[in-house]
């Protein structure tokens, strides 16, 4: 994308998201015809911080000291939020497996193109999410964990969170 190309479409998701910073990043690039990607890479106000996606094992094994979260795997057709904590962690091929109790995902790694920490107004009440996001090579959100859901996050949540987050930094 050539640089002037990129500074409109900038200023156009930004204006967008000012208009309405609740809106679920999914639904604004449907209206915006651009991959959900590009919507949280421009989230103003430092709520978007792209993290080293090449380290996306050592990010994946961290989420397991948040305890409970709630994942949301969204296609073209249903999105699924599922409750659960990360941990019993292996490979087996193309799939990195996260299986306890309350979780079984397996997540195709090789996929994985982008990785942001988020802290955004909930869609249905405003109170901030955090959360941790995955993109795929086609921009489309590939999983993302909330750390909290409709519900303020306690202090100490919201310190792990920054440290997790400042530890992958880009």
């Amino acid at each position: 994308m050539k640089p002037i190309h990129r500074q409109a479409l900038l200023d156009t998701i930004r204006a967008a998201v000012a208009k309405n910073p609740r809106k679920m990043t999914l639904q604004l690039a449907r209206e915006l015809g651009v991959p959900e990607v590009e919507i949280v890479r421009a989230l103003p106000d430092g709520r978007s911080v792209e993290l080293d996606v090449r380290r996306w094992e050592d990010l994946l094994r961290n989420l397991e000291t948040f305890g409970g979260v709630r994942i949301l795997l969204s296609n073209g057709a249903a999105t699924i939020e599922v409750d659960g904590q990360f941990g019993g962690f292996s490979t087996t091929g193309e799939f990195f497996n996260v299986q306890t109790a309350s979780l079984d995902m397996h997540i195709r790694w090789q996929q994985l193109a982008a990785a942001f920490a988020v802290e955004k107004p909930g869609h249905m009440d405003g109170t901030t999410t955090y959360s941790f996001q995955f993109f795929d090579q086609t921009g489309s959100a590939a999983f993302k964990i909330f750390l909290n859901f409709g519900e303020p996050i306690s202090p100490a949540r919201e310190a792990l969170f920054i440290k997790v987050r400042n530890t992958f930094r880009l």
